[in-house]
């Protein structure tokens, strides 16, 4: 997902967003463990994508407490 993309999201939204993006993580590293999965990039861009939503999300909320 792309920055723009994750900024035109709401707070609640981004909340959301990243819970299931937590969980898919772990579901991958799972699989991963289990050798069902050959790309293990995919771990990598998933972390990535859950970095930026958390970093939009306490940009946004640091908004709010203003």
């Amino acid at each position: 997902m792309k920055i723009a993309e994750i900024r035109k999201l709401s707070t609640t939204e981004l909340a959301n967003e990243s819970t299931k993006l937590r969980e898919e993580i772990m579901q991958l590293r799972r699989r991963i463990y289990m050798g069902e999965v050959q790309n293990v990039r995919s771990l990598r861009y998933k972390r990535k994508d859950l970095a930026r939503m958390l970093s939009v999300l306490g940009e946004q909320l640091a908004k709010e407490d203003m």
